[in-house]
This record gives C-alpha cells, sequence and structure tokens, in this order.
C-alpha cells in the first residue's frame, strides 16, 4: 500500500506513523536506534504489505493491467488504492479526511529530524505539497504514475498504468473495496502494534 493506506492504518502517535512509513525508505537504515514504538510500526508495514500482495482481489487487480506493465501493476495499485480510499473514505473512517491529513502531518513532522536523510526529503515534499490532496483526484493519479515512471532508470511505459487504470476502472474500484476491509480487519487482529501494546 501507499503512504496514506499506511498511515490510516497506523496509530495515532508520531513514531507509529515514522515507524510505519519507514518500511519504504528502509534499505540502508540502521533500525536498531530506533525505540520499540517505531520498530513496532516498521513491523506494521512489512504486515500490510506482506497480507495486501497476497489478497485474492489485488492479485486480480494486478492480472487487469497489460501484460508489458505488470511488474509495475503492485505500484500503480498503491497510488490509485490510496484515491480510492479518499473516494471512499467515509465507509472506513468516522474521522473527517481533513482532519485526519492535517493530524498526520503534524505527527510525521515533529519526527522529521530523525528520519533516514531519503525520507525526510519524501515525507518532507508529500507534507510540503500535500500530496493527498492531488490523490483525491484522477489527474493527481496521473501526475503520480508520471513521477513514478520517470524516475525508473531504464526505458518503461510505466506511465501508461493510467491506460490500464481508466479501462478497468469499476473492476479496480469493487477489488478495493472487496480488499480493504478485509486488510482493516487483519490489521485490528494480527497486526504488530495491535498484539504488542507496549
Amino acid at each position: 500500500m501507499n503512504y496514506l493506506a499506511h498511515l490510516f492504518l497506523a496509530r495515532p502517535t508520531a513514531d507509529s506513523h515514522f515507524g510505519n512509513l519507514l518500511g519504504d525508505f528502509r534499505r540502508g537504515v540502521d533500525i536498531n536506534r530506533f525505540g520499540n514504538a517505531v520498530q513496532l510500526g516498521l513491523k506494521n508495514h512489512y504486515e500490510v504489505d506482506r497480507f495486501t500482495d497476497s489478497h485474492e482481489s489485488v492479485l486480480a487487480a494486478k492480472m487487469l493491467f497489460d501484460k508489458s506493465r505488470r511488474r509495475f501493476a503492485p505500484v500503480a495499485l498503491d497510488i490509485y488504492f490510496d484515491h480510492l480510499l479518499i473516494k471512499h473514505w467515509t465507509k472506513f473512517s468516522t474521522q473527517r479526511f481533513d482532519d485526519f491529513r492535517e493530524q498526520s502531518f503534524a505527527l510525521l513532522e515533529q519526527r522529521l529530524p530523525t528520519m533516514p536523510r531519503t525520507m525526510q526529503h519524501s515525507v518532507g515534499h508529500m507534507i510540503t505539497h500535500d500530496w493527498f490532496e492531488d490523490y483525491a483526484e484522477e489527474e493527481g493519479i496521473a501526475k503520480a504514475i508520471s513521477v513514478v515512471a520517470k524516475r525508473i532508470r531504464f526505458p518503461n511505459t510505466f506511465h501508461y498504468a493510467v491506460d490500464d487504470i481508466g479501462k478497468h476502472q469499476k473492476e479496480i474500484e469493487a477489488r478495493f473495496l472487496a480488499f480493504f476491509p478485509d486488510l482493516i480487519a487483519h490489521i485490528n487482529d494480527n497486526g504488530p502494534e495491535n498484539i504488542d501494546k507496549t
């Protein structure tokens, strides 16, 4: 899952928000220098990814992408699922989305000084430019996918993943709505932060 879903599944604390995003910036980082709460957040991130990658609805959604782009389907779905989470926010939360976004950004800002450098850059950019506002719009998803395509270090057609999403939009949305409640239930019951509440 992408940033928004990981934050949604985190606890409303600075350490948890930090840990739940740290999974995308883990390479070369000595996690032992972080406290238990951050490490549990990191484990929660991995559990979210593990469950997501093995869920039948997510696997079916990946198969909707053109074969030439299927290797990038998980990345495109991560981004689009964040869009769908915003679209269907009231199905999953009683908190207003704008309030959640403001709270999450404030919690992340508390830990910016202790984040790995690459994470500082990305999270700082996310907050300053309010990526979630972009994610709320279809045009923002196309923009996000285009940015990712430019970062891939070899020739690719990843930007055409937008066409795959557009072609199968209703089915992808249905797959998300079948999958995400299962993910919430799984993390509530089995998430490392919920099992170990020390």
